[in-house]
């Protein structure tokens, strides 16, 4: 029988130390990161980006360098700035940002933070409903819709969101095993589907691949109202992709349970099996979907992989989503929860997973998930670039470290400038210079570091003069 208290209690129970650093006996080893890892990056988002390679015109001599390189980058990232940040520090983001900019601040950005999270985890919720829905023989999104189609999809939408915001709830703990769990036969699959399909395509033997590879499903050709993407696209969103988790350090969540920062480089379980594998196998599905169905404006992944080899393909895309929103999940919810420690993380998830839920019911999440990708960790980046100034490089130049926490200030004006300057620069760039979305954020960091720095000059060098806490 259930028993409403028994599970309020256990919830009650979660610790996911939001405010403190993890203890030593919390510590876990590679198997943890590795699995969470491989789970979480291959996944939703690799039935959709994968395919949108395809849609773009990617060559394959493009796609295949420019994700070799910008993964690597992106492994490097997580290992030597998230890994090594978040072992040192043993907190997350939201704490050690509230330190170094103030309460009051914090309070915005995680709102920001978390809201960027909610609608990530709901295109992966949209993703695992394209699958559920195909029994019941839903209307499926298209590549122009951004409004829900149907009753049924916003019903199908709320059932999954239900299932991953239950397992984001009870914490790090039950993601992480989820991932483990999934990861290994999801993996198999995306490989298994994507060398079945290829006799159908017209490759019977090896050597056959590359040709039609790049004659038959990495044409450099893209399809109608769609651009154009070189290796310099695939490169840099292969390395930015995931730029809030490593150079906008929302990773520290994950990695301070991490024994050493070398647990960092457990990431390339996920970018090379999800960022590569994945993104190539779901490329080759939508290429078969593109010759077989002659629609080139349907774009679900359900019905892609069913297409392909039936009910385990659907069941994948499933599962598939579901690991990607349900850490994405557990980092909005500490994101909230941080604005109040008082409230219970679990409780915050569940709303939280109410709005993630709702915004699944947009298709538009999916359908331009390459930009907002690359939008959400441009947002997030320039405070990993002041988190990062600040634990490493303000002490050896005269500046004071977690400048709010010592001053006693709710708002430190330097890290507030910081951000609005440099997402003003970047703005900038895009609407004036040119300069597409996916290439802001290696310029933006250096704009972030310059303004911080010379921006904390000033504040501090005016504060030393009336606060006593600080160091002359």
């Amino acid at each position: 029988m259930w028993n409403r208290k028994a599970l309020v209690q256990r919830l009650d129970a979660v610790n996911e130390y939001e405010q403190e650093p993890i203890p030593q006996n919390k510590l876990k080893g590679w198997k943890s990161f590795l699995g969470t890892y491989a789970g979480e990056h291959t996944a939703g988002t690799e039935f959709v980006i994968g395919p949108l390679f395809v849609a773009h015109g990617a060559g394959a001599v493009d796609l295949v360098s420019g994700l070799i390189i910008g993964n690597i980058l992106a492994v490097l990232s997580w290992a030597f700035y998230t890994g090594k940040i978040a072992v040192k520090t043993r907190v997350t983001l939201y704490y050690q940002l509230e330190k170094i900019a103030g309460h009051r601040f914090t309070t915005l950005y995680n709102l920001v933070n978390a809201g960027l999270f909610c609608f990530l985890a709901g295109a992966m919720i949209a993703v695992s409903a394209t699958a559920v829905g195909i029994p019941f023989d839903l209307p499926m999104p298209q590549l122009t819709d951004v409004y829900p189609n149907s009753i049924g999809w916003i019903l199908t939408v709320f059932a999954i969101g239900a299932i991953t915001t239950v397992v984001a709830m009870f914490g790090f703990d039950l993601v992480s095993k989820f991932a483990n769990v999934a990861a290994p036969w999801m993996i198999m699959i995306f490989i298994a589907s994507a060398i079945a399909v290829l006799p159908r395509l017209g490759v019977t033997q090896i050597s056959e691949f590359w040709p039609v590879a790049k004659e038959v499903i990495w044409t450099g050709v893209p399809l109608e109202g769609q651009s154009k993407f070189t290796f310099w696209h695939v490169m840099f969103f292969a390395w930015f992709c995931n730029m809030a988790m490593h150079i906008g350090l929302a990773d520290m969540s994950i990695l301070r349970y991490a024994k050493k920062w070398q647990y960092g480089f457990s990431s390339a379980t996920g970018v090379f099996l999800g960022h590569f594998v994945a993104w190539l196998a779901s490329g080759i599905l939508y290429s078969l979907f593109l010759l077989e169905s002659q629609n080139s404006l349907t774009f679900a992944p359900g019905p892609i992989a069913y297409s392909a080899v039936g009910i385990a393909g659907a069941i994948c895309v499933i599962i598939a989503g579901w690991t990607t929103a349900n850490p994405t999940l557990y980092r909005a919810g500490l994101a909230i929860q941080s604005i109040n420690p008082k409230w219970k993380t679990w409780k915050v998830t569940l709303f939280v997973g109410l709005v993630t839920t709702i915004a699944a019911c947009f298709p538009a999440l999916v359908m331009m998930l390459l930009e907002f990708v690359a939008l959400y960790g441009l947002i997030l980046m320039p405070l990993g670039a002041v988190i990062f100034i600040d634990i490493y490089l303000f002490e050896k130049i005269g500046l004071q470290s977690n400048y709010a926490f010592l001053s006693g200030s709710k708002l430190n004006w330097s890290a507030a400038l910081t951000w609005g300057i440099t997402l003003v620069f970047c703005l900038g760039l895009n609407l004036f210079g040119g300069v597409e979305i996916f290439f802001l954020g290696l310029p933006g960091w250096f704009v972030a570091v310059a303004v911080y720095i010379i921006a904390a000059k000033i504040n501090q060098k005016k504060a030393v003069a009336v606060n006593s806490k600080l160091p002359a």
